[in-house]
């Protein structure tokens, strides 16, 4: 009788699916499905069971098939899945709440009774690339697109979105730390000269500013957005005749870079520098056998994609020792969105 192994990502409106087989092949890697945290964990937990059982129904399973399960959420989290002022879940509901704890027992009240694990979203998101990579998993529906390295041991992945999470696999195995709060990257500092104007740097994120996140985010651009609009340089730009928001303007910029506007594309030069500076300091400690780059930047257009790539490496090499010049490229996340939910999955695994 076949046997799944589930893996579940958490986001702050939506959730995804994996489920696996015991040969470590990908079966099905759900839509996204609302989940809206806002409303608590009682209706997120029915949700998640819901999409699992209908997932595994959509294989031609039942319940008594499923092995075990996996929940990543965005953190900082317990090494148990107790979530800390998790940024993207409000606080009143989830702050020191055991979600992978709340997940079990919902699945036990179903007379479901397979164990639930935990991993932080960035961990799971290195994890799952490193997974389909190094051919640790079967992905079909990227398999084809890369080269598998059954010799890769080591990554480092950062996660471009409404904020910048990371997560580190070494040995071939992740890395969660004591307390499981690995992989912080977005909250490292950067130098003054990161940032184009002394106004960049002071947006505060977490408890510090001039951080990674604070110049490579949704939330970093929108703040420089405002304030590039504000200059002369840019007093005729389409965006000031436009309704809405900074931050709906910011969401639109990759697709104003695809169309070549200077101030996207300035922007995204500025992005990709201080991610260049950020992944130097990070391999400095760590030493990869590859660096990758994942989130909403991997939506840009090739052209535009490349020239981020690019500027990434420029900064990285312009600044490094140089023993750690030679590293060979920065690689867009081969997942996409799916790595999270695909590291959860093969966290069933380990």
């Amino acid at each position: 009788m076949a046997r799944y192994f589930i893996g579940i990502d958490v986001g702050g409106t939506t959730s995804t699916v994996a489920i696996g087989d015991a040969e470590q092949r990908i079966l099905l890697v759900s839509e996204q499905f609302e989940t809206n945290s806002a409303l608590g964990p009682a209706p997120l937990v029915e949700a998640v069971i819901e999409a699992v059982l209908g997932g595994v129904e959509s294989l031609g399973g039942n319940s008594d098939q499923i092995e075990v399960a996996t929940i990543a959420t965005p953190g900082p989290a317990t090494l148990d899945g107790v979530l800390l002022k998790t940024p993207n879940l409000k606080s009143e509901y989830w702050d020191r709440f055991n979600i992978r704890q709340a997940l079990e027992e919902g699945f036990h009240a179903r007379s479901i009774n397979i164990p639930v694990r935990y991993i932080g979203d960035g961990q799971a998101a290195a994890l799952g690339e490193y997974s389909v990579r190094s051919g640790h998993v079967q992905y079909d529906a990227v398999q084809s697109e890369i080269d598998t390295d059954d010799k890769l041991r080591s990554l480092f992945m950062v996660i471009v979105g409404t904020g910048l999470g990371g997560g580190e696999v070494r040995d071939g195995h992740v890395v969660r730390g004591l307390e499981g709060r690995a992989g912080h990257a977005g909250h490292l500092l950067l130098p003054e000269f990161a940032f184009r104007y002394d106004h960049d740097r002071k947006l505060q994120v977490g408890n510090s500013c001039s951080t990674v996140e604070s110049a490579v985010s949704l939330t970093g651009l929108t703040h420089q957005l405002r304030y590039r609009l504000t200059l002369d340089e840019w007093s005729d730009h389409p965006f000031q005749q436009q309704e809405g928001t900074v931050r709906d303007k910011a969401k639109r910029l990759r697709e104003m870079a695809t169309a070549g506007d200077a101030l996207a594309l300035q922007l995204f030069d500025d992005q990709a520098r201080a991610l260049g500076i950020a992944l130097l300091d990070i391999n400095y400690l760590g030493d990869y056998d590859l660096v990758v780059i994942g989130g909403g930047v991997c939506d840009l257009a090739p052209d535009v994609r490349e020239r981020y790539r690019l500027n990434a490496e420029a900064a990285y090499r312009a600044h490094a020792l140089d023993g750690f010049r030679n590293l060979d490229r920065f690689e867009f996340s081969a997942c996409g969105d799916a790595a999270p939910v695909i590291g959860a999955l093969a966290h069933c695994y380990d």
